[in-house]
């Protein structure tokens, strides 16, 4: 291509950039079954607007507006295989498995002429004719470095635009190249490589910088360069800061609330030296984290910026009785909320402040209320219990809670009213089975008169719930035996209902080794094996149900880590070594501690190890952690 579109792309580029530095979202040196398109999409009709995940109105849901680019009409397959696997990757780390419920997940399909992205894989490299001109070291620029893929922000938007319902206030584009080099960016939009081994963990890495404003804790700028001594004043990110664990404590500042935890990406909550690109004097949370190194949990501190930013997109209230003008007390109040996956969300009635014994209704019927004569104020509060939010800042915002108020007038009555037949107006998708610890919603219509109720059973035996909510039902409180249920949900007193297959089976794992100098097996005991040097682990697995399974290890209890392959090869075993094995300047592999620069310390740990894996299957199921043994022996 000419030089003129060269430089056309930098000018979107350069779009993208001030977004990626004011997040500091340089990419780390370091299932979704397809809908059917939008009328009129289509090569032919123009880009295709696909859903795949609708959880909700897009107006009243946060949504990840998926594109691909140089990926031509008949890779569009590619497309979709890539994105179902960054899906099912981001559905596996929380807070996204928790709140997937709040989230409409859409495809927006348009096919480029050329091919691949600009300066894939070097500057020598061809330019592509491609959709969203998207390209390798920052848009072509010599000055920048190789793992900054950029996209033109103007056609990102105007193709995010042709989603309906959707507003930059309600959004996140994540934009796909068509390649398999490992890079990406985070700023006004999330970009990565589709086909990298690694590149399905570039995406929330990538989100966490786009959504949630969350800083990169790498200890270096360039690859392979140590960052050197942090100067600057007390950093405004979350997660970095100069004070120690004492005055954290006594300040009450940064992430007090979670010091000593131990941390969902291993280890312990603590301070640990390096960040926000300095290898010295300033320090973060945890050892190893999604925003140090690929492949971990969120810690807790950036788990709760995530639940935050994730939430503040939505409204926890969705519907509720108007409350332009006073009502009567003949009548019945209600409020419709969210599902999260990981809970159900709390409703607290007040009546001129005092709370009512509605043990988590969603209604109120204010004439089995005592209400005296007179003026009234009667409130609902919603709010997320989350345990994954210690700030009472965070939970008291409007992001965590919500309250609604009615002015109740006893002098007025509601009169006569159309009849409403009672019907389901909204319930957890049945395209798909359920996890054996999600929660499955199911709301009605509310007639003035009263609220219906909804019954449920599981596998034809009627269920008890602990509490008067009887519009989401907990199953990880259920204990579900590790089979395939069937459960059903029928409004009181009418014929209508809704059946979802519950998969309470989580997907099974195996794992490969390369041949080791001799297997050890002891009853009751983990089968050992003995090597003297580098070996392989392979793991698969797979579920009885459709959609891609996650694999994930850990090494000695330490965090979780995403199974990928090899990043040079995703089809290629995970290599373990004693000192780790280089790669583009980053530590993949070392037995024992975990090594992620080449200055971190590559003392070769001897000895037994012992490795978990476990799985993750598209229902959000978490497969029980097995394990062996590893004895690397001295040379």
């Amino acid at each position: 291509m000419t030089s003129q579109r060269r430089k056309g792309t930098r000018r979107g580029v350069a779009r993208l950039l001030a977004g990626c530095l004011l997040a500091a979202g340089l990419v780390g040196a370091g299932p979704a079954a397809a809908g059917s398109p939008t009328p009129g999409g289509g090569p032919e009709g123009g880009p295709a607007v696909v859903p795949v995940q609708t959880t909700g109105p897009a107006e009243r849901r946060f949504n990840l507006v998926f594109m691909g680019d140089g990926y031509t009409a008949a890779e569009m397959p590619a497309f979709r295989a890539d994105l179902e696997r960054h899906l099912s990757t981001l559905w596996s780390i929380e807070p996204f498995a928790s709140y997937r419920s709040y989230v409409n997940v859409w495809a927006v399909e348009a096919p480029s002429a050329e091919s691949g992205v600009d300066c894939d894989p070097d500057l020598g490299s061809p330019d592509r004719d491609t959709v969203l001109d998207m390209g390798f070291w920052g848009g072509c620029d010599p000055q920048s470095v190789r793992r900054l893929l950029t996209v033109d922000s103007a056609k990102a938007g105007a193709l995010a635009d042709l989603v309906p319902g959707t507003s930059r206030a309600n959004r996140q584009i994540v934009a796909l190249a068509h390649s398999s080099t490992y890079g990406g960016a985070g700023g006004s939009y999330a970009t990565a490589s589709g086909g990298n081994a690694l590149s399905a963990l570039i995406t929330p890495h990538e989100i966490g910088h786009s959504l949630g404003g969350l800083q990169d804790e790498y200890d270096y700028y360039a690859r392979g360069v140590p960052g050197g001594t942090y100067s600057g004043e007390e950093p405004d990110s979350v997660h970095h800061t100069l004070l120690t664990e004492r005055q954290m404590r006594e300040r009450q500042a940064k992430w007090w609330r979670w010091l000593g935890e131990k941390s969902e990406a291993g280890g312990v909550i603590g301070r640990y030296e390096g960040g926000l690109y300095s290898t010295k004097g300033v320090w973060r949370p945890s050892r190893h984290s999604q925003m140090k190194t690929l492949g971990y949990a969120f810690d807790q501190v950036e788990r709760e910026v995530m639940t935050r930013a994730i939430s503040a997109k939505v409204d926890l209230v969705q519907a509720h009785t108007p409350n332009s003008s006073p009502i009567g007390r003949d009548r019945t109040v209600w409020v419709d909320t969210l599902h999260p996956l990981g809970g159900p969300l709390d409703v607290t009635w007040r009546l001129d402040g005092t709370p009512l014994p509605t043990r988590g209704a969603r209604t109120v019927d204010l004439r089995e209320a005592d209400v005296s004569p007179g003026p009234h104020t009667l409130t609902a509060t919603v709010t997320d219990p989350t345990p994954f939010v210690r700030d009472p800042a965070i939970r008291a915002s409007p992001a965590l809670t919500r309250t609604v108020e009615w002015k109740v007038n006893t002098a007025l009555t509601t009169g006569p009213e159309e009849p409403t037949r009672p019907v389901f107006t909204g319930h957890t998708s049945t395209a798909s089975p359920v996890g054996a610890r999600s929660v499955v919603h199911a709301d009605t219509t509310h007639p003035a008169a009263g609220t219906p109720a909804v019954r449920w059973s599981l596998d034809g035996t009627p269920l008890t719930l602990p509490d008067l909510n009887d519009r989401d039902l907990h199953l990880g409180s259920l204990r579900l035996s590790p089979r395939t249920h069937t459960l059903t949900a029928r409004i009181a007193g009418t014929a209508e209902e809704v059946t979802w297959t519950v998969d309470a089976r989580p997907a099974p794992s195996s794992y490969t080794l390369s041949t080791p100098l001799r297997t050890v097996s002891a009853p009751g005991q983990p089968v050992e094996y003995v090597y003297d040097g580098p070996f392989t682990m392979r793991l698969t697995a797979r579920d009885d149900q459709q959609g891609a399974v996650v694999n994930q290890f850990r090494v000695d209890g330490d965090g979780w880590y995403t199974y990928y392959g090899w990043p040079t090869d995703a089809g290629a075993p995970f290599r373990f070594t004693p000192g780790g094995t280089v790669i583009d300047d980053l530590v993949y592999g070392k037995l024992g501690r975990n090594r992620a620069v080449p200055w971190d310390d590559a003392t070769p740990e001897y000895g037994t190890h012992t490795i978990e894996y476990r799985t993750i299957d598209p229902a959000g199921n978490v497969g029980p952690a097995r394990s062996f043994k590893v004895t690397l022996l001295r040379p």
